[in-house]
């Protein structure tokens, strides 16, 4: 992998190079001829573009194309899949610039024809450039390690059973080592109950920063695991760790006795093993994410006049928002908004001093007005989190989010419920169609644990047709009891 400023030229040369060949290319009088057979597009006129006209072509999509991919020139190392679509949204929005700029009337302005074989040219060679100079040098199979954490008899531990050259540590600020003599190594802070001689990695591991570096370190070191050292996994800046190699594409590894809320294959052996940052294949993960669009998008569209029913219905009621949002818990502990019909008089929570959100509470809940009864039992309430599902904060089918707070009082009777961290939420799930709420933590758990490790697209659609026939079904009872 190129770094620094060698990787910015190789990056911005490479874009130049396959903008000026997709223009040439789409100025040939044999690629004319082909796209004049296409049926709807090949009637667009062409205008051959020669000389002073064919620079001033290749130098206007240039110029668009390359500021649309500014982002993409700072050399961080992102997951194959990330990157190939980070770099594909960038290259349609230079695209639909291009395009913008073709509505003014001046001479040299791009034919659309022209425009589309540029485009379909540079939606596959430019995310193909970015994954290709991102790609890590062959090195063997021992890779570069380096530590994260600021536990020293964790660390010691790890040094004693890791098989791979380790670079170095990273340790975030730390209860258990200070820096006493300004020599940018970690000593033994008063009272922090361990001897000496659990320091004595120090004396050939190199600290290489602390976690605000974790970045740059992972790029400027060309890292390919990343080892876990923390006194608690349960700490903030454990999963924040995660997020960072998960981002990066660096394997995670933790020793076994460390290894109760992250996943890891049972079938390791090893002390050390591997974290499951990603448990599913990239191509899984794509057949999922084009399930998760196409399901939002029909379900948005075809649900229109039921929104706008409800809405109406919330509105004339009380006259408050017609909305609730609510903080819930991501991937890697991440949070997003969750947003639903409001189906509670306004402001409930403030009211009465409760903070158990809506689907927490069992019963008649007397802040319950008449249209929230009958948005919750028909699950029309949760219709706006179709949206969530569009943008990527959700997906169709996924272990449930719950609220920060709420996943806090869990983990302290189950101290693996973190495990549900490492994949999307969803809208529906196993734990959901079982009827297994967060009242039942274990269960739950185990529910979704068992859907991450057998997701499959037609394990999700099964799922999908379960909960779309449990809302049909809860609908029609609701419409019988009137």
């Amino acid at each position: 992998m190129a770094s620094g400023w060698r990787y910015r030229i190789v990056s911005v040369v490479g874009v130049f190079a396959l903008i000026v060949a997709a223009v040439s290319v789409a100025n040939h009088p044999l690629v004319h001829s082909g796209f004049r057979l296409l049926p709807v597009v090949g009637h667009l006129p062409f205008d051959p573009a020669e000389g002073r006209e064919f620079f001033i072509e290749a130098g206007t999509t240039a110029v668009v194309v390359l500021l649309a991919l500014a982002p993409l020139y700072k050399p961080r190392p992102h997951r194959i899949l990330d990157i190939s679509m980070f770099a594909l949204k960038r290259t349609l929005v230079g695209l639909f610039a291009l395009a913008t700029i073709g509505y003014f009337d001046y001479t040299y302005r791009l034919p659309r024809a022209t425009l589309l074989i540029v485009g379909s040219l540079l939606v596959v060679a430019i995310p193909t450039w970015f994954v290709t100079i991102r790609s890590r040098p062959a090195r063997g199979e021992s890779g570069r390690a380096i530590i994260v954490g600021d536990d020293p008899s964790e660390i010691d531990r790890i040094l004693a059973a890791i098989d791979i050259p380790v670079f170095g540590y990273v340790s975030p600020p730390s209860p258990y080592i200070v820096d006493t003599e300004g020599s940018g190594q970690p000593q033994l802070a008063d009272g922090a109950g361990s001897t000496a001689d659990s320091l004595t990695y120090t004396t050939d591991l190199e600290c290489l920063g602390g976690l605000s570096r974790l970045d740059d370190i992972l790029v400027e070191h060309d890292i390919d695991v990343a080892v876990f050292a923390f006194d608690e996994t349960d700490r903030e800046e454990f999963f924040g760790v995660l997020a960072t190699c998960h981002e990066h594409g660096v394997d995670a590894k933790i020793h076994r006795d460390k290894a109760d809320s992250v996943l890891v294959d049972d079938d390791q052996v090893e002390e050390i093993v591997d974290i499951d940052v990603e448990p599913w294949d990239w191509q899984e993960r794509v057949v999922k994410r084009v399930f998760d669009v196409v399901f939002a998008a029909v379900g948005l569209l075809f649900g229109l006049p039921l929104m706008a029913a409800a809405a109406v219905a919330i509105k004339l009621e009380d006259g408050g928002t017609i909305f609730y949002k609510q903080e819930r818990t991501a991937e890697f502990g991440d949070t997003f908004q969750v947003y639903k019909f409001r189906s509670m008089i306004p402001n409930a929570e403030e009211r009465t001093g409760a903070k158990l959100s809506e689907e927490d509470r069992g019963g008649r809940d007397p802040r319950v007005t008449r249209v929230g009864r009958t948005l919750r039992k028909t699950h029309l309430d949760e219709i706006p989190q179709l949206w969530s599902i569009l943008v990527g904060d959700m997906s169709v089918v996924g272990p449930r989010p719950e609220r920060p707070e709420l996943d806090r009082d869990i983990e302290e009777g189950v101290s693996d419920w973190r495990r549900r961290w490492f994949v999307r939420p969803g809208l529906t799930g196993l734990a959901q169609v079982n009827d297994v709420t967060g009242h039942e933590p274990e269960q739950k758990l185990r529910l979704d644990v068992e859907y991450i490790r057998r997701q499959s697209f037609w394990f999700d659609l099964k799922i999908a047709i379960r909960q779309i026939w449990k809302v049909v079904s809860d609908i029609a009872e609701t419409l019988a009891h009137r």
